[in-house]
């Protein structure tokens, strides 16, 4: 499975230079916990809400912002995805698409793929295995 299949589309970006507050209200009224911030099509950050906790209004999202941002293609496997957050120890993965932000996974997506049967886990390794696919063969 893709990520393009289970990605949260358009994600929500905005410039490094906004500020706090008005990163928490884009936020609420699009009901997200993650900002990608762009400058022109480049991706320089991602911003979360608790990142943005105990900062002052007036506050660039830039002082903030964990950069550069890890980000993925669309075309890249949910397994690949779940690597990269655990790896990178973060929440939330930009996907990218011809140098633009298309939309957004986040380890709340992964997890709801896990609920709903689509994405397992192996009993004997503890790892995850798509529905339909059975478990991985060992590689030697």
């Amino acid at each position: 499975m893709q990520l393009r299949e289970i990605m949260s589309k358009p994600a929500e970006i905005a410039p490094p230079e906004t500020s706090v507050a008005s990163a928490r209200a884009q936020m609420s009224r699009a009901r997200v916990h993650h900002l990608v911030a762009t400058k022109g099509r480049n991706v320089v950050g991602i911003v979360s809400e608790r990142d943005l906790e105990g900062a002052t209004p007036d506050t660039p999202i830039e002082a903030l912002m964990s950069s550069p941002a890890v980000t993925a293609p669309a075309s890249m496997t949910v397994r690949d995805a779940a690597k990269i957050l655990r790896g990178h120890d973060i929440g939330s993965l930009p996907i990218v698409e011809r140098g633009r932000v298309v939309g957004m996974v986040t380890i709340t997506d992964l997890l709801a793929l896990l609920g709903k049967g689509s994405v397992h886990v192996n009993p004997q390794t503890g790892r995850f295995v798509l529905w339909r696919r059975g478990a991985a063969r060992a590689y030697r």
